[in-house]
Parts: C-alpha cells; sequence; structure tokens
C-alpha cells in the first residue's frame, strides 16, 4: 500500500514499546533507511517470490543487508529455506535466525502436528549434519568462509 512509507515506520515506532521488525527489506539502502528509523531488526524476505516475481532470491539479498547493518540490529532471513543446508547458508552469510515457514506447511498439511514434528527433526538432522561436515560446533562458529559468494553484478535474472 502507497501509505507504508518511513513516516509510517516513524509513527509505529513511537506508538508502541514493542520492538519493531520490518519485513520485505532486501537492499542496503532499505536496510540504511531501516537504523535511520530506529527499526530493532529486519526480515529479509520476497514474499515467497510472489510480490517480487523473477528478482533474485533472499540468499542473494541477505549479505548486502548484514553488510549494510553491521551487527547493529538482527538480521532474519525468511524465504527459500527447505533443507539444513540452506540454513547453514543462510548463518553463514550472516541470518541471525532463518524462518522455515513452508516446510513446516508442507508438514502440517501432511501429517498434522506429527508432521511438523518431523519436518523440525529432518531441518535439525541436516544442519548438524552440515555443522559437522564443515567442523563448526556451535551455531556460532559458521561464517562466510563456509559459502562462496558470487558477484551479484553479473548474475543475470530471467
Amino acid at each position: 500500500p502507497p501509505n507504508l512509507d518511513w513516516a509510517f515506520v516513524d509513527r509505529l515506532k513511537k506508538s508502541t514499546k514493542m520492538k519493531l521488525v520490518l519485513k520485505g527489506l532486501e537492499t542496503r539502502e532499505d536496510a540504511k533507511l531501516a537504523l535511520d528509523h530506529g527499526v530493532d531488526g529486519i526480515l529479509v524476505s520476497n514474499h515467497g517470490g510472489r510480490s517480487t516475481d523473477t528478482l533474485r532470491p533472499t540468499i542473494e539479498a541477505l549479505p548486502e543487508v548484514v553488510d549494510a547493518v553491521r551487527g547493529r540490529i538482527p538480521v532474519f532471513v525468511d524465504g527459500g529455506v527447505r533443507r539444513g543446508t540452506d540454513a547453514f547458508k543462510a548463518l553463514a552469510l550472516g541470518a541471525t535466525a532463518v524462518g522455515i515457514g513452508r516446510p513446516m506447511l508442507w508438514g502440517m498439511g501432511a501429517f498434522g502436528q506429527a508432521g511438523v514434528d518431523r519436518v523440525l527433526e529432518i531441518l535439525q538432522g541436516e544442519l548438524k549434519l552440515a555443522m559437522g561436515n564443515c567442523g563448526t560446533r556451535t551455531v556460532a562458529d559458521i561464517d562466510r568462509s563456509y559459502v562462496e559468494l558470487p558477484d551479484w553484478r553479473t548474475v543475470r535474472y530471467s
């Protein structure tokens, strides 16, 4: 909606004592503006690709947002996490945490609560395996040295 601008963020921030986390930021410029406007966290998201169809995925937007924020506020990522290795890559690129909504919905749709529990077990197991293969004992040990970043300026999207 057109009324959701930075002035709206300022009004929202002033109207509550709760933490304000903005979802849908994908650029360093927006991350810097979020800091300027006192946002407490950023959720890097392309809304399942539905809002920004054919543009870059969240895993590619994440590094520039993390670099812009420089640890001053948490940066979460939402979208594209289907396996434990996806979570590992997002954490390596600086995400504070990752959202796993779609796999949870698949599990719930197929088997209810048991399906959700199983999805969590699978993702945790895959993450632990990736961590073990990379020699990281804790999540805090995961860093960018475990992923190679392409020059995004040369990537072409169709």
